[in-house]
């Protein structure tokens, strides 16, 4: 992350709603995508001349394709219940994160050219004329959502504030104004397979060198198989897992999982990415042709299941949007007809007791979990509701002695985002997502202090990594956070004959 020029907000004893700043973050803005990263994506490589019309084509055409964001643009009452539960108007107190000023950036729009109240009496309505002002506005402040839906929790209509943000970022995209972060990533995953534009050669490469380490480490012989014809599993894991800690350490449990439940597995080379940045900007068509690589490694592959890493967007798009995008699944097992999130899949083994544990290889940790957005508001995991909360808990709870949780305000379907969802990790909105986490850490720090917490778990790659980076910020070590599957892989107990192989 760059060389901080902010403050950071401090943390106080009890959160409270902060006073007004009006254009406090008004200059917070991403990088603008290059003609190389928008051309290959659909989009125009700069901003149109009729700039306008288009907009307004774009808009009318998603007001037509998706019947909710009409009905999110008029129910509105300004209630303001929505006020205080965006974590970036906390942590900034501009009013414009306020997730109702945020919304009303498109609404003044759709009312203008949409409604017969706007285009006749726009000054009644609030509804104003598309202008390079506005268009600044969205490009600033769609991109301090990070789609993470808690206001959506609160709303007393139940209007996603997300679908909004996506619907903003999608038009100013097809204008000419896609955002370099995302769109960039999205072409490596066209073109490469990956979000971080890895051949097949360095993936096989960091694969090996893994296994040498694992077997140095506990003399087991665990093995990390890339492309392997008629596995039982492939796995489709972020890949941020191939390189960086504490994403590896995650992977390195994944792999002692598959070895010591006897289970055959594989990664794909053609399909080395679980993450799909294209929810991130609202665009149907990108983020199902990063999701159509995956079907056709599964088929290619001619694997029975189909388990996704930990990572929340990328569960998110496996479990809500894998079904239209590329389903159905008939060519798996029957028995197992849906893909499953990691957690899940180790979950049954530890209900079945495939898998020998001693908690007592993590009592150095206290241990607390941060519930991700895109898993605790727009996933489930297993069979009964409420299971995307449960089972990450049972399974850190069977690895370690001590758990605690944090407040219950800010955990489960209430929990605080991590600041650097939504397509927002970029070292360009470093202000954004250090005062975005403000509410997340304040949480952290109080289990820090009452119940002498020493590690924060996490099942999301962007969690993991946005942590790394704002956790100095507080005063508190960047180690401190870890994946789940990195407890539950040094609580393993492997016998002699895990030993041989």
């Amino acid at each position: 992350m760059t060389k901080a020029e902010f403050e950071t907000p401090p943390i106080e004893e009890i959160l409270v709603t902060p006073p007004l700043r009006p254009g406090a973050m008004a200059h917070s803005k991403p990088f603008v995508a290059k003609p190389e990263h928008q051309q290959p994506l659909g989009f125009p490589g700069e901003l149109v001349d009729n700039w306008q019309e288009v907009a307004r084509e774009k808009m009318g055409e998603l007001l037509g394709k998706y019947r909710s964001l009409q009905v999110f643009l008029d129910v509105c009452v300004k209630c303001g219940a929505c006020t205080d539960k965006c974590h970036y108007y906390l942590g900034t107190g501009d009013p414009k994160n306020m997730p109702v000023a945020r919304q009303d950036l498109l609404r003044k729009i759709y009312r203008r050219y949409f409604t017969l109240a706007g285009k006749y009496f726009p000054w009644l309505v609030g509804a104003v004329e598309l202008s390079e002002e506005v268009i600044e506005d969205w490009y600033s402040y769609y991109h301090q959502c990070s789609e993470c839906r808690r206001c959506s929790v609160y709303c007393p209509y139940g209007i996603d504030t997300a679908e909004i943000t996506m619907a903003g970022r999608e038009i100013l995209a097809s204008i000419g104004l896609g955002q370099k972060y995302s769109n960039e990533i999205i072409g490596k995953v066209h073109t490469i397979g990956n979000n971080l534009g890895l051949p097949k050669p360095a993936l096989a490469n960091t694969l090996e060198g893994l296994e040498e380490e694992i077997e140095e480490d506990i003399a087991v012989p665990v093995k990390f198989p890339l492309d392997q014809q008629g596995a039982e599993v492939l796995l489709i894991t972020p890949s941020a897992d191939f390189f960086a800690e504490p994403h590896v350490d995650g992977l390195i449990g994944y792999g002692k999982v598959f070895h010591q439940a006897g289970i055959s597995w594989t990664l794909s080379s053609f399909a080395s990415e679980a993450a799909n940045f294209g929810i991130f900007i609202g665009n149907y068509q990108n983020m199902q042709k990063v999701a159509q690589r995956i079907r056709q490694a599964a088929l290619d592959l001619g694997v029975k299941r189909i388990v996704v890493g930990e990572c929340g967007h990328a569960w998110r798009v496996a479990y809500s949007f894998w079904n239209t995008l590329i389903g159905p699944f008939d060519f798996l097992d029957p028995a197992y007809p849906v893909p499953q999130h990691i957690c899940e899949f180790t979950h049954g083994l530890l209900r079945k007791g495939a898998l020998k544990l001693d908690p007592e290889a993590n009592d150095d940790k206290v241990v607390t979990f941060h519930d991700s957005c895109n898993v605790s508001r727009a996933s489930r995991m297993g069979d009964t509701p409420g299971g995307q909360f449960t089972i990450p808990r049972e399974i850190i709870r069977a690895a370690c002695n001590r758990f605690v949780d944090m407040a219950p305000e800010t955990i489960c379907e209430h929990t605080f985002c991590c600041g650097g969802g939504g397509g927002l990790l970029t070292d360009d909105l470093a202000e954004l997502r250090v005062k975005g986490a403000l509410p997340r850490m304040a949480a952290l720090k109080s289990v820090v202090e009452e119940d002498g917490v020493t590690h924060m778990a996490a099942i999301c790659a962007i969690c993991k990594s946005q942590f790394t980076k704002v956790l100095p910020f507080y005063g508190m070590g960047m180690d401190m956070i870890v994946s789940v599957h990195q407890l539950l892989g040094d609580a393993l107990v492997f016998n002699r004959a895990d030993l041989q192989g």
